[in-house]
């Protein structure tokens, strides 16, 4: 390989870690957009490791071609996507004009590179093998359309109305990379149809009934001797399998907990709404036991990388609740003391 995996031990996923090659990256980004660029040290990465008052992580950012392009994998959807990117960017950005000593307040206008946003999906949905998401859609009680304005009274007695583009807008290309989707970008990029392949490979283990680390040595096993990955996984067997039960863990965790709200858990429990709040609300005290697994679970999507709007979208708690969480959380990163997070919430009274 050109070079070794940089930042390892910060990839939030098995994805961010293979495409943190500078070749892999690059055949990627030639695959998606028809380019023929050659020299991988062309490729220089911008990826954000910790963005600790977020709570944040990206998976592969990098400039290549005047372009800032952030690549994010995402096994469970999230409709909220450009949001992150938003923040994303200004933190990549903020990172171009430092690291280029570059001067905000000139009078020349700075050239900055064209931002690009592609989101590679994976999970169960059933979703399009394409599709655009944009902030805008976010903006207004009419999701998706210009603000509307009703302007004072121009002293003829009429009143006009009329609508204003927002400030500011995200684009988001989604690809769906799920084996058998997008043929023609796989047939492009090797490395892309490969990491799909392996997923596919656990997944159908997963239907067969196998348990979650069968199923992940098994599919280690196969793809070494079918020939894909083969030297990463030969290489890194142990560190990737290990992996895949944190994210596939994870995942279906995730899937759990959108379906189970811990609003409902504390109306028709007190019975902390699953098993774990259960026990721990028996020898804690309900609320406590409720409040300090949801700070647990805050914390595990943290350190897989999730931001606040995404964790309280799966798991269907207040997002100002989860933000509050993740603020004292990164006090406390990346270990995650959950009893020191709980007092520290306590003092400020936001449980």
């Amino acid at each position: 390989m050109a070079e070794n995996y940089v930042n390892r031990e910060y990839k939030s996923s098995l994805f961010a870690w293979i495409f943190s090659d500078r070749e892999a990256a690059l055949s990627l980004y030639n695959s998606i957009n028809g380019t023929e660029y050659d020299d991988p040290d062309s490729l220089e990465f911008t990826t954000i490791d910790t963005v600790i008052y977020m709570g944040m992580k990206n998976d592969v950012a990098f400039l290549v071609g005047g372009e800032m392009n952030l690549y994010e994998h995402q096994a469970t959807w999230n409709p909220n996507m450009p949001l992150r990117g938003l923040f994303y960017f200004a933190e990549m950005y903020r990172g171009y004009v430092e690291s280029r000593k570059l001067n905000i307040y000139s009078s020349v206008q700075l050239k900055l590179p064209v931002p690009r946003y592609v989101v590679f999906y994976n999970g169960t949905n059933d979703e399009p093998e394409s599709l655009e998401l944009r902030l805008s859609d976010a903006f207004g009680p009419d999701s998706g359309k210009d603000s509307e304005i009703i302007y004072r009274d121009t002293g003829n007695g009429e009143v006009r109305s009329g609508n204003r583009q927002p400030a500011l807008e995200c684009t988001v290309q989604v690809i769906n990379i799920n084996f058998g989707c997008n043929k023609e970008l796989m047939k492009h990029c090797r490395k892309l149809y490969e990491y799909s392949y392996f997923v596919n490979a656990v997944r159908r283990r997963l239907k067969e009934g196998m348990t979650l680390g069968a199923a992940s040595d098994e599919a280690v096993k196969e793809c070494i001797r079918e020939g894909v990955l083969e030297e990463f996984l030969s290489r890194h067997r142990a560190e990737v399998t290990k992996m895949i039960l944190e994210e596939f863990d994870l995942e279906r965790h995730m899937q759990s907990e959108k379906q189970l709200s811990y609003e409902e858990g504390r109306e028709e429990g007190r019975e902390e709404g699953r098993e774990e709040g259960r026990e721990e609300g028996r020898e804690e005290g309900r609320e406590e036991g409720r409040d300090k697994s949801l700070i647990k679970h805050v914390c595990r999507a943290l350190s897989r990388g999730a931001g606040p709007a995404e964790i309280a979208d799966l798991l269907g708690e207040k997002l100002s609740l989860v933000e509050a969480i993740c603020r004292i959380a990164g006090n406390f990163a990346p270990d995650y003391n959950g009893d020191k997070i709980y007092e520290a919430l306590k003092h400020e009274n936001k449980l």
